[in-house]
């Protein structure tokens, strides 16, 4: 019998008229480069123009994410350090990203004229389904902070059946009352529109303390090129309508929920109020210690690995690799059922740098985890 000699086989890829092979890697290397830095693209809406960027390719059968930031902030600025985490990489890999930057407020936008009409919030809302219509995109996961949150709030009401599944950072659905239209106005004549901003997006006591981060995030609101534009997306938060979320109503979020909040943030009473009045089965709450006014940018680590949980309910990532939580999860699964067998059938995370817990669970249990 004549001795069988091992041949390697490799894939071929067919090649453009007039293609060299050296040619064909260098398109291909160009491509996985721009991809990675994102490609950006603006769509016209019948609320005017706006600007998203797109990182990654469509992955079959999976939404998008799709991330909308606050007032104050672009995408880069609200949303750069946590998806820049390393262990973000993991779940960046299974998804598309769309990040949308809200009119005027992408780099290098212009200042918009004068008497110039701003998108309301729900009109911000309306034109994310041009951007879906122009990436040819079904359905996504969306990550709001803030105003941005609100905004994704809007959309998932009016189109349900398109969000697969929500991250609300910061959420405030209530339209602003006499009471705090009053204390607005009041601030304003002693505090400049930066200040108040700042206000928003941190505690007091962060802003005290002037660390780096804040003094970074002070400079870029303070000194922004397009601040005209900030103030006219921060006037339209101001006066955004009341969600009317209703628990066992009609107009609620339909889709799975994880409503998140730094402990002493400001908005932490509003998104406490606002879990109280969403289906418990569909929603989980998670105060994060240690993380003030911004979790994304101050506990990405922690807010990934609760994303990465998250995700894991709806279906998706079923085999992400185990961390040192995770893992912690697995051995205590059993004694944490049998445990919270009685309790509040909302799903519920909450973190704490004193217990250093972290606790999920499906509808109907919430389970202590330790860390």
């Amino acid at each position: 019998m004549a001795e069988l000699q091992e041949v390697q086989i490799t894939e071929e890829k067919p090649l453009l008229p007039g293609q060299t092979p050296e040619a064909a890697k260098e398109a291909e290397l160009a491509a996985r480069i721009l991809l990675d830095q994102g490609q950006t693209h603006s769509v016209e809406t019948p609320y005017g123009s706006v600007t998203f960027t797109v990182y990654g390719t469509p992955k079959p059968k999976r939404p998008a994410i799709f991330t909308y930031h606050d007032v104050g902030l672009n995408y880069k600025s609200c949303f750069q350090p946590l998806f820049q985490f390393g262990d973000m990489q993991e779940i960046i890999q299974n998804f598309v990203r769309v990040h949308v930057d809200a009119p005027g407020m992408e780099e290098g936008a212009p200042v918009f004229p004068l008497g110039y009409q701003y998108p309301s919030l729900d009109q911000l809302a309306d034109m994310i389904p041009c951007i879906l219509q122009y990436l040819n995109f079904s359905t996504i996961i969306g990550i709001g902070v803030g105003a941005g949150a609100y905004v994704l709030s809007r959309y998932a009401l009016n189109h349900p059946d398109t969000v697969e599944g929500l991250v609300l950072i910061n959420i405030d659905p209530n339209a602003k009352g006499w009471m705090d239209w009053a204390a607005h106005k009041l601030t304003g004549l002693t505090s400049s529109v930066a200040e108040m901003i700042l206000g928003h997006l941190f505690s007091q006591e962060e802003l005290s303390r002037n660390s780096e981060l804040i003094q970074k995030y002070r400079n870029i609101v303070t000194h922004a090129p397009n601040l005209e534009n900030i103030e006219l997306y921060w006037n339209s938060y101001n006066n955004r309508r009341d969600l009317n979320f209703e628990r066992g109503g009609d107009i609620t979020l339909k889709c799975p929920v994880m409503l998140v909040v730094g402990d002493q943030a400001p908005h932490e009473d509003a998104v406490v109020e606002c879990n109280s009045k969403l289906d418990p089965t569909q929603t989980s709450f998670l105060k994060m210690a240690d993380s003030g006014g911004q979790p994304q940018l101050t506990q990405p680590g922690k807010l990934t690995e609760a994303i990465k949980y998250f995700l894991q309910g709806m279906g998706y990532m079923a085999s992400s690799c185990m961390t040192r939580l995770s893992r912690s999860r697995t051995a205590s699964l059993t004694s944490a059922a049998s445990i919270d067998g009685s309790r509040s059938r909302s799903r519920t995370l909450s973190q704490s740098s004193e217990s250093g817990t972290l606790s999920s669970g499906p509808p109907g249990h919430t389970m202590e985890v330790s860390c």
